[in-house]
């Protein structure tokens, strides 16, 4: 092997190694100093140190293992040259001489095992902390749990990597401000907070499967980091139902990304997709998922009921097979634990397939005058094909203009303005 190809396949190591332990590092650091910021900072020490030295001297036996001991190394001479956390100093030096007894490297981890589900998610946790900013616990969650670095963050969203930059400074000092401590919330405040923990992933997850702007439909790369991250949660919280209906929901949804795009990334509607290239393996997994949720025994919620609606569609091997009939009264469900404009738009569509484009059209006409869809794509864009179906051609062309003319995602208005063209 020569330098070149030595020094590639180390990084690729590392980059593998930091993907699947990010999370596990920092959340252990971070209990061992009770310092978030300070754990950050090893961790990422350690990564530099592992990019330097693991093409001379060769990917070590335990890679996990050698990038915790190494950040831990630099935690205790922080420490040392600040001479402030002495007991902090005797909790970190106790597991280095377990770090360094007989069974080697290995010996870390297997003392961290007990700990480790805890400390992962008290790092969920804390990076989605009530007191930060939506985007905040956005990127602090992407970068902290799930190990991607500020550019990455910033390619996902599109946005400067000085902007991702500062939300994760801004929430770091904003955890500091309100003295966030790295402790476990209690059952009453674990619920609590759970949600706004999958409405981060969620939020993930939409953007990735719908941009809300740029020239690309998707950005398949977040909807797998948000599976991910929702695969991590629900091993976390095996007992919450919501975590196992927003899994499902992620599940079914990722199962149609094949389908979703032409081969040069142009939208394909539901009804026009080949459902033979949607995962059957994701599908199975989030048919599994829902009946998890709906195994703990415990009410479901609008992740849970989302799901189901998504599994409908996942059964069935065309548009015309679709039980819409039955979609449309899990709407109805759905809007009676999260009511909203959109939920009842998303009705009006169900409402159309399975009694007719009058039948939505009704509902949709409803919401015409609503304010939170003043500047929504979608309520023009669904009513001017119902209006098409109904064979009200200048008015569906009027309605897909005007949605070309709302919607900030390239690709979503090509095909938009098509479908006004088509209504000659």
């Amino acid at each position: 092997m020569t330098v070149l190809q030595a020094d590639d396949a180390a990084r690729r190591a590392v980059e593998a190694v930091w993907r699947i332990e990010a999370g596990r590092l920092v959340a252990g650091l971070t209990r061992m100093t009770r310092d978030f910021g300070l754990a950050e900072e090893v961790a990422h020490d350690a990564l530099v140190l592992a990019l330097e030295q693991w093409p001379k001297a060769g990917i070590p036996a335990n890679p996990a293992g050698w990038l915790m001991t190494t950040a831990k190394r630099r935690a205790i001479d922080r420490h040392r040259r600040e001479a402030t956390h002495q007991r902090a100093l005797q909790v970190l030096s106790r597991d280095r001489e377990i770090a360094e007894s007989a069974d080697g490297s290995s010996a870390i981890d297997d003392a961290m095992d007990d700990q480790i589900r805890d400390d992962l998610l008290r790092l969920v946790f804390t990076a989605c902390h009530p007191a930060l900013s939506l985007e905040s616990r956005v990127a602090l969650t992407l970068r902290c749990v799930g190990g991607l670095t500020t550019p990455q963050i910033a390619r996902g969203f599109l946005v400067s990597d000085a902007t991702i930059g500062q939300r994760i400074s801004r929430a770091k000092r904003t955890l500091q401000t309100e003295h966030a401590t790295f402790e476990l919330p209690t059952p009453a405040e674990m619920r609590e907070r759970l949600s706004s923990v999958l409405e981060v992933i969620y939020l993930i997850f939409n953007e990735g499967y719908a941009a809300t702007s740029g020239e690309q439909w998707m950005r398949p790369a977040l909807c797998h980091e948000a599976l991910r991250l929702g695969r991590l949660v629900a091993g976390l919280a095996p007992g919450e139902p919501e975590v196992h209906g927003l899994v499902a929901l992620m599940e079914l949804q990722s199962a149609r990304i094949p389908a979703r795009a032409t081969s040069v990334g142009e939208p394909v509607l539901l009804q026009d997709q080949d459902r033979r290239r949607w995962d059957r393996l994701l599908i199975r997994r989030g048919i599994a998922a829902l009946e998890r949720a709906e195994s703990t025994g415990r009410p479901v919620g609008a992740y849970s009921i989302q799901a189901a609606i998504a599994a409908c569609h996942a059964r069935a091997l065309t548009i015309e097979e679709t039980d819409w009939e039955h979609v449309a009264e899990l709407y109805e469900v759905l809007g009676d634990v999260w009511p909203g404009p959109v939920v009842e738009l998303n009705r009006a569509v169900a409402m159309g397939m399975a009694f007719g484009p009058a039948a939505g059209l009704e509902l949709v006409d409803a919401l015409t005058d609503s304010r939170e869809l003043r500047t929504y794509p979608m309520l023009p864009a669904v009513r001017a094909d119902l209006l098409q179906k109904l064979g009200r051609t200048a008015e569906a062309r009027r309605e897909f203009e005007q949605a070309a003319a709302l919607t900030q995602n390239e690709s979503e208005r090509g095909i938009l303005l098509r479908r006004a063209a088509e209504c000659r």
